[in-house]
């Protein structure tokens, strides 16, 4: 994890602030995550119709994988001098595959740019979830985050 404070932040833009810890998706998060949402299609919340599905197997929500985003960033940068961090929004979100159930993810986190604000700076960081083993990204987002001071 990078631990630093808002006036170094610049000199990252371009630049990687690493990876998060690893996290396991299993089918209690994704039925969790389906009774919360009330999304509980099939083929996330039913592991033995899933098996006949296209994907052999439950696959977790886009937006279960989409809400990881801000665990993986908290893994990989803390600025010590923000009074708060907020989530602004999103720019760009993609999920080019699947997350099946009992795979582990990880996100990469890359700083995209920088602008300042009255009271802090607002960052577009992009973050990348992989799968271990996956042969592609299973999502891709840009996040907006306000660093307050």
């Amino acid at each position: 994890m990078t631990a630093l404070v808002l006036d170094d932040l610049e000199a990252l833009v371009g630049q990687s602030l690493g990876e998060s810890a690893w996290i396991e998706i299993d089918q209690d998060m994704i039925a969790t995550f389906g009774r919360v949402t009330r999304d509980e299609q099939w083929i996330h919340v039913d592991p033995e119709r899933a098996a006949a599905g296209p994907f052999g197997v439950a696959i977790a929500h886009g937006y279960l994988t989409l809400s990881l985003c801000s665990a993986f960033l908290d893994d990989c940068l803390t600025v010590t001098d923000a009074a708060m961090t907020v989530n602004y929004g999103l720019d760009r979100v993609r999920f080019p595959a699947p997350v099946p159930v009992g795979c582990r993810l990880r996100g990469t986190a890359h700083l995209v740019s920088l602008e300042p604000l009255p009271s802090g700076v607002q960052a577009v960081v992009r973050m990348t979830i992989e799968n271990d083993g996956g042969e592609k990204p299973v999502c891709v987002a840009d996040m907006v985050i306000r660093f307050i001071r």
